[in-house]
C-alpha cells in the first residue's frame, strides 16, 4: 500500500496538468518555449505516474483495469470482475 501522501500528491499532479493543458497547448503551437519553461514542472504531463486505484502501487499497474496486477489477480479469482475469468486448458 502506497503511503496516502504520494496518492495525494500525484492526484495534485492530474489536477495540475488539467489546470494548464490549454495553456500549454496553445504555447506549443505558438512555439513558445520560454514561456513554457515558467510553467509550473508538474503542469508537464510527462511527470504523472500511473498507479493503482486501489492501493496506489506505482509498478505491475493495468491500463485497461487501472489497477495493479496483484489486485487485478485477488479480484479475478473472487470473481469480481466481469467477463474475467482464471485461463485453463
Amino acid at each position: 500500500m502506497a503511503k496516502e501522501s504520494m496518492k495525494a500528491r500525484e492526484r495534485k499532479r492530474e489536477r495540475t496538468v488539467a489546470i494548464y493543458a490549454e495553456r500549454r497547448k496553445a504555447l506549443k503551437e505558438a512555439g513558445d518555449y520560454e514561456a513554457l519553461q515558467r510553467l509550473p514542472k508538474n503542469a508537464s504531463p510527462v511527470r504523472l505516474h500511473n498507479r493503482c486505484k486501489l492501493t496506489g502501487r506505482p509498478k505491475g499497474y493495468m491500463r485497461t483495469f487501472g489497477i495493479s496486477r496483484v489486485k487485478f489477480r485477488e479480484m479475478a479469482n473472487a470473481g469480481l470482475i466481469p467477463g474475467v475469468r482464471k485461463a485453463s486448458w
